[in-house]
């Protein structure tokens, strides 16, 4: 399938028409577009409530009234069914809404996190959703027409924690498919869901929340507009959610957060976007007195997701995606695998192979019982004189340290040797860490000697991406500004 937008962006299939055929006939696609699964639930529970935010609450019944308001004033306003529109309001019913109305025109959503404008240029969008106002108009009323379900519904935006942002299309089939395949697998059986979602619906790991928990499943999904540790607990206390999605730099601050903890109701923790650090997991075992559930996963289409986590990320799911191994690279394709990259062919010629299968990025290897085992990130190296080093490697051994709260590892440039290592990280109230200490602490893990960062920065906390993860891109300008200082 092709879709062009009105401003000629073309979003192509990049997976065989008979293979995702083959998908709907076994069940793990509903073939429906979003909406219309969104009205079914308007029609079963009007009154059960859909949204909670800093406002209150807002019902099915009063969402969908909301939903079709905003529906006429993008139709009158000359936007159709072959536009990409931008929306730019925060975590919270404005975002809802807005989300639902585009799907309602059976146009393309494309979220636009704070500060990233530029993609909807990069994207030809012409109208944007941002403060409850329409940008973008035109002399007729835009023509709406029902998408198909493989035709594209939402664009997801990566983190940029490492470099530009990159767009990735997917269709009404693969998130009311996969993705929604795969949120039911780790909510174990709740039939309401109470999502509260702490990630930014901007984010690749926060993308589900509408098309998943409310067009899907009919569940209440519960946003707070920032992050805030004490405000999350809160939130956790007042409004019994069944599962609660983090990233671990927020995990590790609501873990550390004093004050009492309600947990009433509370099935699981769900942390995805980073790698959660072993002490990280235990912190938050022993305070809020529930499994934590470990997503492996990007918005490039792939999935596994373990609550034990030291035996590897999981088993894949076929309802979700199929994971192989081309030159110990994670190659994924199923049901939510996306269409295709927006206006970079480049990156489908170097994500993409025959198929459809999508590159990770990722290596990794597979161990008893199919279970997949992530071994590191084939790109996020660090090069010391021809040494190859893993930063994921040294933080895992880092954050053991009793005296660590926060960590990450980047390059800074050596006129000598290339790169050497710089261990950012925050230190727990009270505690101290100088590099000597923190390399003789690292030897006695067994780390290698070439392994060992050569500098140490030391932050009241580590700067956080847009999707709430760990920016290493700004840590690493942070740690070649000091390097250069002291040069």
């Amino acid at each position: 399938m092709t879709w062009v937008s009105s401003t000629g962006m073309v979003l192509r299939d990049l997976v065989p028409a008979a293979v995702r055929g083959d998908w709907v006939r076994r069940g793990h696609c509903p073939d429906r577009e979003l909406y219309s699964l969104f009205r079914d639930r308007v029609r079963e529970h009007p009154d059960r409530t859909a949204v909670i935010d800093d406002e209150g609450s807002l019902r099915y019944g009063e969402l969908d009234v909301a939903v079709r308001e905003l529906a006429v004033r993008l139709v009158n306003a000359g936007c159709g069914s072959t536009d990409i529109v931008g929306v730019r309001e925060p975590n919270g019913r404005a975002a809802v809404i807005a989300e639902l109305a585009v799907f309602a025109l059976g146009a393309v959503v494309l979220p636009v996190p704070s500060g990233a404008e530029a993609l909807l240029e990069r994207a030809g969008a012409r109208f944007s959703i941002g403060d409850g106002r329409i940008a973008g108009a035109s002399r007729r009323a835009g023509r709406v027409t029902r998408p198909h379900p493989e035709a594209p519904a939402r664009i997801l935006v990566s983190s940029g924690s490492e470099s530009e942002p990159k767009m990735v299309a997917y269709s009404h089939n693969a998130f009311a498919g996969g993705r929604a395949n795969y949120l039911r697998a780790v909510r174990g059986g709740i039939e309401v869901p109470r999502d509260l979602v702490l990630v930014s619906l901007t984010s690749g790991f926060g993308s589900f929340g509408v098309p998943v928990t409310v067009c899907r499943d009919g569940g209440t999904l519960i946003l707070a507009r920032r992050f805030e540790a004490s405000a999350a607990l809160a939130l956790m206390a007042e409004h019994r959610p069944s599962h609660v999605y983090a990233v671990p730099t927020m995990w590790r601050r609501m873990a550390e957060c004093p004050g009492e903890v309600d947990t009433a109701g509370l099935s699981a923790m769900v942390s995805s976007g980073d790698s959660l650090p072993p002490s990280t997991r235990t912190a938050c075992r022993t305070r809020f007195g529930v499994g934590m559930i470990d997503v492996y996963g990007s918005s490039d289409g792939v999935n596994c997701h373990t609550s034990t986590p030291e035996h590897g990320v999981g088993v894949p799911d076929p309802a979700v995606c199929e994971i192989r191994l081309v030159d110990d690279e994670i190659c994924a394709r199923g049901p939510m695998t996306p269409l295709c990259y927006v206006g970079a062919p480049a990156l489908d010629a170097e994500h993409r192979f025959d198929g459809g299968w999508v590159r990770t990025g990722d290596n990794g290897r597979f161990g008893d019982g199919g279970r997949l085992y992530v071994t590191g990130r084939r790109k996020r190296v660090v090069i010391r004189g021809g040494y190859t080093i893993s930063p994921a490697e040294v933080e895992l051994a880092i954050g053991e340290h009793p005296a660590v709260g926060e960590v990450a590892c980047v390059p800074v440039p050596d006129t000598e040797l290339g790169e050497r290592l710089c261990a950012c990280l925050t230190v727990r109230k009270g505690q101290s860490l100088t590099l000597p200490e923190l390399a003789a602490y690292l030897r006695g893990t067994g780390l290698a000697r070439p392994k060992l960062p050569e500098s140490l920065l030391l932050l009241p906390e580590l700067p956080v991406s847009r999707s709430g993860k760990v920016c290493h891109r700004t840590l690493a300008g942070l740690a070649a500004g000091r390097h250069e200082e002291k040069a």
